[in-house]
Order: C-alpha cells, then sequence, then structure tokens
C-alpha cells in the first residue's frame, strides 16, 4: 500500500526556529530573550476593555467597523493622507496571515518575490506555499544598509513583488529616505507590488522616524502596508493585524483572508477598537521604554563579550559571538552557539542562520535576542552571561 506523502510545496521550509527554541528556553528553564514577547502586561485600558467585550459571535469578514475606523484614523496622522476603512483596511489574524494572504493574492506560481536577508523567518515559506520563487538581496554588514545595485541585481525576469521590513527584524534597521527610493524605483520600473511589514513603527529610536512608504505618491497605490497591535500593545498573543491597501488590492486580500481564517476573533477586536481612543500616551511613550532596555541588554552583551551592532528601532538585536567562540567550544552554526548558552548558561537567544535563505554562511556567529523584557530581566540575563563566558 502506497504510503501518503507530504505535499511538495513544504520540502524548502522546515520547523520554525523561534519556536524551537522557545521550548528549549522552557526544558532547561532559561530567560527567554529569543522569541518576541513581553514579560509585562498590556497597558491597562485594553485589558479594562477586554473584561468588557460583548462581541462573542462572527463579526464582519474584514474586521470590526469600530477597530477599521481607529486604525484609519492613527494611520492618517503617520501617513499624511486619508485611508478609507471599508475600501482600504482589513483586519487579520496577526501580521503573519496578513502577509501570508498578500503574497497569496499577488503572486501566482513561478513568480519570484524578492525579500531583504536577514529576514522574519515567516517570510520564505509563505511565498514558497504559493508556487513562487525567493530572490534574495542581502543587506550590507556592519551597518545592514541597503545597496541599490544588489537591490536591483534582485530582481529578476519572473519578479512580481517584493517584501519589506522596516523598521527591521532582525537587523534593527530603520531604513532611511534613500533606502525607500531606490526601492521606490525599482517597484515602479518594474511593476512590483511593496508589501510592508511594519509591525514596529512605533518602535524607534534616539530622535528617528518611522518613514511608511505607502506614505510616498510613488507608492501609494502598489503597497500593502501591514500593521499590528501586538508590539506597541504588549499583547502578541491577541494576534490582531492589518492589511492597509488600494481597493484593488485590498479586494484580493479579503478573498484569501475569507477563506484562510473567515475573520479575526471579535472580542479581541472589540476590545482593541475600545481602547485604541485611550492608548495615544501610551503609543507616543512606548518607544522610550524599549529604548531605556535597548540600552541595558546592549551593555549586558558587550560587558560579557559579545559584538554588539548599534540598533534603531524594534526590539532585537543581532549580536556576534565570534570573539567568544572559543569559551563557547567553537561552535560552528549559529544554532549551536545557541544552544551551548540555553544549556550553559540558561539564556536563550535565536540562531541568526535562521533569518538567512542566502548568506547562511556569514551568520553562522550571529544570535538574535530581544529586548521586550523587564530591565530586571535583562539584568538577571546578564549576569548569567558573564558567569557563563568568564
Amino acid at each position: 500500500m502506497a504510503v501518503p506523502q507530504p505535499a511538495r510545496r513544504l520540502e524548502g521550509f522546515g520547523e520554525s526556529q523561534i519556536r524551537r527554541f522557545t521550548r528549549l528556553a522552557q526544558e532547561f528553564d532559561a530567560i527567554n530573550l529569543g522569541q518576541g514577547m513581553p514579560d509585562f502586561d498590556p497597558p491597562a485600558a485594553l485589558t479594562a476593555a477586554l473584561r468588557e467585550t460583548t462581541a462573542h459571535q462572527y463579526t464582519f469578514t474584514w474586521g470590526d467597523g469600530a477597530l477599521r475606523e481607529a486604525i484609519a484614523a492613527q494611520t492618517v496622522t503617520t501617513w499624511g493622507a486619508s485611508i478609507d476603512p471599508d475600501r482600504e483596511i482589513t483586519i487579520t489574524c496577526g501580521v503573519t496571515e496578513a502577509l501570508v494572504a498578500a503574497v497569496f493574492a499577488t503572486v501566482d506560481p513561478g513568480d519570484e518575490v524578492i525579500v531583504i536577508e536577514p529576514m522574519h523567518e515567516n517570510y520564505v515559506p509563505a511565498i514558497l506555499m504559493a508556487g513562487a520563487t525567493p530572490s534574495v538581496c542581502t543587506l550590507r554588514r556592519p551597518e545592514y544598509r541597503l545597496d541599490p545595485d544588489a537591490l536591483n541585481a534582485a530582481a529578476g525576469p519572473r519578479a512580481r513583488a517584493l517584501i519589506l521590513n522596516t523598521p527591521h527584524n532582525p537587523a534593527g534597521r530603520v531604513f532611511d529616505a534613500e533606502e525607500l527610493a531606490a526601492i521606490a524605483s525599482l517597484c515602479e520600473r518594474r511593476g512590483l507590488v511593496l508589501i510592508t511589514d511594519e509591525i514596529y513603527a512605533d518602535i524607534v529610536y534616539d530622535g528617528r522616524r518611522h518613514l511608511p512608504p505607502a506614505a510616498r505618491p510613488d507608492l501609494r497605490e502598489r503597497t500593502i502596508a501591514i500593521g499590528g497591535l501586538g508590539k506597541a500593545l504588549s499583547a502578541t498573543g491577541w494576534r490582531l493585524g492589518y492589511a492597509i491597501a488600494p481597493p484593488a488590492l485590498t479586494d484580493a486580500l479579503r478573498k484569501v483572508h475569507e477563506y484562510l481564517v473567515i475573520c479575526a476573533p471579535a472580542p479581541l477586536q472589540e476590545a482593541a477598537a475600545r481602547a485604541l481612543p485611550q492608548l495615544g500616551a501610551h503609543l507616543r511613550g512606548v518607544a522610550a521604554g524599549y529604548q531605556r532596555r535597548r540600552d541595558v541588554l546592549l551593555a549586558e552583551l558587550r560587558a560579557a563579550g559579545f559584538r554588539v551592532p548599534h540598533v534603531e528601532g524594534a526590539y532585537y538585536v543581532l549580536a556576534d559571538f565570534e570573539p567568544l567562540g572559543a569559551r563557547m567550544g567553537a561552535p560552528q552554526t549559529s544554532a549551536a552557539g545557541a544552544e551551548w548558552l540555553i544549556r550553559n548558561a540558561r539564556v536563550a537567544a535565536i540562531p541568526g542562520e535562521s533569518f538567512y535563505a542566502a548568506d547562511v554562511a556569514g551568520a553562522r556567529t550571529l544570535l538574535r535576542f530581544a529586548f521586550c523584557k523587564r530591565e530586571e530581566t535583562l539584568r538577571a540575563a546578564g549576569a548569567r552571561l558573564r558567569e557563563a563566558l568568564a
């Protein structure tokens, strides 16, 4: 009897390393600086609104109307342009679902999608499940800048879309106007759809400002801008994301979204809609809190011997353990280095290789640490690292 085989579309990717190392962290009672989930509560207004919710049935497929209006009102202030909440906003089950729906809605089998590495580990699986091929542009280290020549070289003859993450996970870059101009030029010249992952839009440091690509007139009509509430509101388990796009792209994305999930959870949507108008002060102050945490963790990592770049936004750092290789038993991969830390320092990080599709060798000594933790958690992790690496 023939044994059933899994679909071939799954052959290009494996288990999530982020989830794998979270499980290892639990097994070894490690401080988890791997997965990007805070160890503190969401704002009180958000949890209070959840206790008061009365929504327990399906909502509109594309999302609670009040929540879409609240997101549209926020977007006007950052984009400087009006957004139609009925025709241009879709509420999704997190940023990941929005990104998968965006890819499925705009890419055909055999097309190419440009991705910029390092990148979140969900991007390539989404492309492969759509029957498309990722085409990789690698950021230039150590600053993790976007090289326009490398970007143009990644645009093959079947390029259909480009995925851009800014502020960037895991490199911590906030792409500037010059880099966005290079992206806009390529997209316009080649007719590409731009899919932007902007989940960390509220988390930028040192006086910088996030520049929404869709706020550019030359990108507005070709961009699916994706955001979410989980990071800035410390509610990653709520899985509330959204996609903003011109009506034609929104219509296509909603078709995929409807048959993937029907709708995002109605109680959480209602609670978020009630709370968002009260959370302006929180959102304006969230970056300052994370900047303090950034400074604590970067100092702790440097004190332990890691080579650490500057972080401009988001709440991760790609730290290099190359100077510590001998003390860690000369690991040959970043996964081996991450396992050594969990077992010997009881601190969890994510292997840098999991964020690369092409330049894996260059990530051999990189680990991603998250600083979305209480400052005392970060200092305790630093103490463990210094002791284990002394």
